[in-house]
This record gives structure tokens, sequence and C-alpha cells, in this order.
């Protein structure tokens, strides 16, 4: 705490650790602007093939510039060789923590947030930028008066994102050893370590969809590991079958997303976005 990054950055506090990083708050000093900065875990740090391939996904990432997604605002190197990314500092709650604290979402409200989360993963796709690994962890919640819901929902965490002409080594691995992505929202193909666009980004939205509907997955298996042969060999659960009034067209719309087949999924967000519209859960909305 108070350690001065770059000459810019101020750290406050830490507010969260994963997998791969740790969370902290701190003070841009020129701004004072309060931002989120995350360090990588010193265990990837050893890796320097990882660190400079995360260098330049992150780099990537600072293309993106749309209110449905969190922006990595810079890329540097603490003192000790640590990269760490910038973003802004948001106050909300991620989709987990809201799934955990209200359970299922009604139509109502979660609707406008999963059309908030296409918006996102479009405007990324535009620009030839993959998630791949959205999951309610990465999708926070803040508040947004001028909507009747109260919230809007912004995809965080394309730090670790991809461009889409990336060879499959490079988008299968972050790490030595380590594949990208949850076990639970992996598509097929990235189960398989096969080249990805922009509809692996959609199964993955598919799999949010189901949870955030019904507050359960879609895949069904007593581990990680076996959902993901699940994804591979059985066709999704019935939301309906979990939720008897659901709507039947956005179930199929939802479904279609989940398709074990890229090809038989929509081509793009934007296909998909037009399907909700389509099947009369959302009002027409410009891309």
């Amino acid at each position: 705490m108070g350690q001065v990054l770059v000459e810019r950055f101020e750290v406050l506090q830490r507010v969260g650790e994963g997998g791969m990083a740790i969370v902290y708050q701190a003070r841009e000093r020129d701004t004072d602007a309060v931002r989120a900065l995350k360090v990588l875990a010193p265990r990837l740090a050893d890796d320097e093939k990882a660190v400079e391939r995360l260098r330049r996904e992150a780099q990537l990432a600072m293309q993106l510039d749309h209110p449905n997604v969190c922006p990595i605002l810079f890329v540097g190197e603490t003192a000790e060789g640590f990269l760490f990314l910038v973003m802004p500092f948001l106050k909300g709650q991620s989709l987990a923590e809201a799934l955990d604290a209200r359970g299922a979402f009604d139509l109502s409200t979660g609707v406008p947030l999963l059309v908030d989360v296409a918006h996102g993963l479009a405007h990324a796709h535009r620009v030839h930028i993959l998630h791949r690994d959205l999951k309610p962890e990465n999708v926070m919640l803040i508040a947004a008066p001028e909507r009747p819901t109260g919230e809007r929902a912004v995809v965080m965490d394309f730090g670790l994102a991809k461009h889409m002409a990336a060879t499959a080594e490079l988008q299968k691995l972050t790490a030595t050893g380590i594949v990208l992505g949850t076990p639970e929202f992996m598509s097929p193909e990235q189960v398989r370590g096969d080249l990805l666009d922009e509809r692996s980004d959609l199964f993955a939205l598919g799999v949010l969809a189901f949870e955030l509907f019904t507050g359960e997955l879609p895949f069904q298996g007593r581990t990680p590991q076996d959902q993901m042969i699940a994804r591979l060999t059985k066709a999704p659960r019935d939301i309906r079958s979990i939720k008897p009034g659901f709507p039947p067209a956005l179930e199929a719309v939802i479904r279609t997303a989940l398709a074990t087949d890229p090809n038989d999924r929509y081509p793009s967000m934007a296909a998909f976005l037009s399907a909700l519209e389509r099947s009369g859960a959302v009002p027409s909305r410009s891309l």
C-alpha cells in the first residue's frame, strides 16, 4: 500500500484476487481519478513468453471503447518486473455476486443485461478481438439511473483477449500448460483447442444467458471436466424444464447459441441480437 507505480499510480488498497492476478484500487496522481490496477500473479511473471503474450493481448484490448466494455487504459511493469493493467474503477457488483444474492433474474431485469453484454462483445468482435473467458464473474453490474432497471452490464477482463487472426497455439495458451478459459463456459471448439472465432464467445454468452435466467448451468456434471465432456456429446438442458413459463422463442435463441457445432450457431453477435429482437424479448435497438 502506498507504492507508486511508474510515478503515476498510487496503490490504495487490495480489492480482490483471482487465479491470474491481484486487483488493487489505485489513484492516478495527475488526474486524481480512482483506477483498478491488476497485477499478474508471480507464477506468470516467471514465464517471459507468457508475459510478452499477455502484454500484446492487453495492448489489443486497449482499442476497445464502448459503454458495455471496461477498457484497459494503460499497460505497465512494476520495478520487480510484474506486468500490470490499469482500468477504470467501476462501483457495483459482478453478475456472479448478483446471482448468488438474488438468484435467477426475471425477463424484465435479465434481458436488458443480456443485450448489454452482447453489444459489448459485438463491439470487440468488430475490431477482431475475442474475449475467450466470458462468465458472470467477468460482467460487472453498475448503476444506471436513467434505466427502468437501474443498472447496466459492463464486460470486464478483456486483458486476456485474443485477436481473431492468432494461431491455434496462441489462442489456446496463456502460459505453459494453462488453457485459457473457465471450463463451465468454454465452447466445444475451445475445449478441443481448435481455432476460435466470435461464435466461441457466442457459446459462452449462451451459457451465461442460461444461468442468468435459471440460476443453473446448461450442461450437468459432477466436475467442470464432466461438464466439458457433456457439451461435446450432449444437448443443453431445456430452460423450460427448470422455468416452465419461460418464452419458447427466447429459449430457442439461447439454444441456438449453445449449439455444439459453431456452424449451427448464429454467425455473429449482431445476428444473435437480431434473433433476440425477432423473438419479442427485446425492443429494436441499433447496433
